[in-house]
């Protein structure tokens, strides 16, 4: 795969909408070319401890961010200029690239549930698991299949894991070595 966006969110809360931060990263023709990073006041707008202690980020961090419509206006204002995200209104687009998680499970459910909170139109976006290919690509050889696992194994030292930007980066260089 050559072209496409890397995306990772992380969580205020156990709502999938209370998305708190993303990452993004527009691969083309096998290289990073442009990557976008924003703090979101999540919603609902509180934070459990669990969260707090995997990825470090509070309300100290987001209580002056802007929410979810107005990041994602500004996303794809920045990284989407010239493409377009992959969804079914798209296929056939030659310009139109999916999105790529790494369990893309959760990232998918909390951008179809983040866009409904909000009330802005889902376009049922094409995703891509990095997850699933590292299960099957490396077939039981790993000790886990998480993500610094798996970036590790394909040759990537993701070093500050659960920082959106940084996973997201990780998850792009997975899908160039392995999807």
């Amino acid at each position: 795969m050559q072209d496409f966006i890397a995306i990772d969110f992380e969580t205020a809360n156990e709502c999938a909408s209370s998305v708190c931060s993303i990452g993004a990263v527009l691969v083309r023709n096998g290289e990073i070319v442009k990557t976008f990073y924003s703090l979101i006041r999540p919603e609902p707008d509180y934070y459990k401890w669990f969260c707090q202690q995997v990825h470090g980020l509070g309300h100290e961090d987001t209580d002056d961010a802007d929410v979810f419509p107005y990041v994602w206006r500004r996303m794809e204002k920045e990284l989407l200029e010239d493409v377009q995200i992959l969804s079914e209104d798209t296929e056939g687009c030659e310009d139109a690239v999916p999105l790529v998680a790494h369990n893309a499970g959760f990232d998918s459910r909390c951008l179809r549930e983040v866009f409904q909170c909000y009330r802005m139109d889902y376009p049922e976006f094409v995703f891509h698991d990095t997850l699933a290919a590292a299960r099957r690509h490396f077939c039981g050889t790993l000790e886990n299949h998480q993500l610094q696992t798996v970036a590790a194994a394909c040759g990537y030292d993701l070093t500050d894991h659960h920082y959106a930007l940084a996973d997201a980066e990780a998850c792009a260089w997975i899908a160039r070595e392995i999807l």
